[in-house]
């Protein structure tokens, strides 16, 4: 008999009545393919946990979504949508995959956890180039110091210094950050060098 959490009883019983069918359907095959599942609450919705996590459901005003946490290594590029889940904006039971597909999916991602195999993580490649903000650039080139030791930074020191500049809500504001950026480049010092060991 499967174990049941009753914070997902509370969730499908406050969904829509479209919602609460497609998430009682998911509910079931979920536990129909893995007898060892946990259920939890992330989020604010209901999470499915065998060995790590597994996958989770959600509903929304006119749709739900069903999400599987290794979905790249299950399913390759097709896990890629704009809805939260790999399988788009579900409004009934027919836009979800069949059963057996739902129990493929499900027994690879038990083997993965299985296996102990990592979700790989994503990593957004930052930009080395840095836009120099004009008055930044014309206030550097004053103090030959500063110029030498800014074209030394970093591109994430350099950023520091070129986002608290611009992050300015006036131009007086603006102004004394400049002189006082200037006055700490000229000096070596990074943006944040008052907390550097």
């Amino acid at each position: 008999m499967p174990t049941l959490d009753p914070r997902v009883d509370a969730y499908i019983a406050q969904a829509a009545p479209f919602a609460q069918a497609i998430l009682t359907h998911l509910r079931a095959v979920v536990h129909q393919t893995c007898p060892a599942v946990e259920e939890t609450m992330k989020w604010s919705f209901p999470h499915f946990m065998y060995k790590g996590m597994l996958c989770s459901m959600a509903a929304f005003k006119a749709h739900c979504a069903l999400n599987f946490w290794k979905a790249e290594l299950l399913m390759g590029d097709a896990a890629q949508r704009d809805a939260m889940g790999q399988f788009g904006r579900i409004t009934a039971l027919e836009d979800l995959p069949p059963v057996a597909q739902l129990q493929s999916y499900l027994q690879q991602a038990m083997q993965l956890n299985d296996d102990g195999v990592a979700q790989p993580r994503a990593r957004t490649p930052r930009s080395t180039s840095v836009t120099l903000p004009d008055d930044l650039r014309e206030a550097l080139a004053q103090q030959a110091a500063a110029q030498q030791h800014f074209a030394a930074f970093s591109p994430s020191k350099q950023r520091d210094y070129i986002e608290w500049l611009e992050e300015a809500k006036t131009e007086t504001t603006r102004t004394r950050r400049r002189e006082q950026a200037v006055a700490w480049i000229a000096e070596g010092k990074a943006r944040n060098w008052k907390y550097e060991k």
